[in-house]
């Protein structure tokens, strides 16, 4: 365990001093922050509801750009082949690396807390505030934030070259965000498993705040078949 934190703790501060960390933060708070209050302002009413369907299309995006230098320059560097010949195992890095990437992404979402209060502040003296489905919000970002994390280190692990590694990793997330889109157009028996391996589909139950244990189940088979991918993928640097 203390490999593991150890590797997520050196790739964290990795982010931060370099200006990864900084853009994809700045970027992704100041576009999110543009259609949140645009809409909470011009449309007249407060509600976190545009916060929680505008956060995960971004993180279709941003998932993959924060993962996509964790394997893939460590491969082109070869420093990959040093960290693999330490006294650990393919879990402990796989593991570290997407703490890592998920300590950014937490980062990302409390700098997002202020828009929270923004909304109480405009509800009505009459009328209370129900943070029940923003709290389920906020746990099922970072579920699907961990998801699109390990299809983006997986992805990582498949190429030296991290714009390879950045695009393989944003055809797997938009895939697994917008498979269910396409369920219309499907027999029903079909649909239904679009919709199933869909995470948005899931993801829209959990934020009306409804923590359903088959979309926790989903959420966490997922991200720990991706990663198990990965770890599968680093075996070769030891070969």
């Amino acid at each position: 365990m203390s490999a593991t934190l150890s590797i997520a703790r050196r790739d964290f501060q990795a982010y931060f001093n370099s200006p990864v960390a900084y853009v994809v933060l700045g970027v992704f708070l100041l576009v999110l922050g543009y259609l949140f209050f645009s809409t909470l302002f011009l449309g007249g009413y407060a509600s976190m509801r545009t916060f929680f369907s505008v956060t995960p299309v971004l993180f279709v995006v941003f998932g993959p750009a924060i993962t996509m230098r964790l394997i893939s320059e460590e491969r082109k560097t070869g420093t990959i082949e040093q960290l693999l010949t330490l006294p650990i195992n393919n879990c402990q890095v796989v593991m570290g690396k997407f703490l890592a990437a998920l300590g950014i992404i937490s980062v990302g979402l409390l700098f997002t807390l202020p828009y929270v209060f923004s909304v109480s502040l405009l509800i009505p003296p009459d009328a209370r505030f129900d943070y029940g489905p923003v709290i389920g919000g906020y746990i099922g970002l970072l579920l699907l934030a961990s998801v699109f994390l390990s299809l983006g280190l997986f992805a990582s692990s498949l190429s030296k070259n991290q714009i390879v590694a950045f695009i393989i990793g944003l055809a797997l997330c938009f895939f697994f965000y917008f498979v269910d889109k396409f369920a219309v157009l499907m027999p029903a028996q079909l649909a239904g498993i679009l919709e199933y391996i869909s995470v948005d589909y899931h993801f829209n139950n959990i934020a009306r705040g409804v923590i359903d244990t088959r979309a926790l189940v989903f959420y966490l088979s997922l991200v720990t078949l991706f990663l198990v991918l990965t770890e599968r993928s680093l075996r070769r640097d030891k070969r």
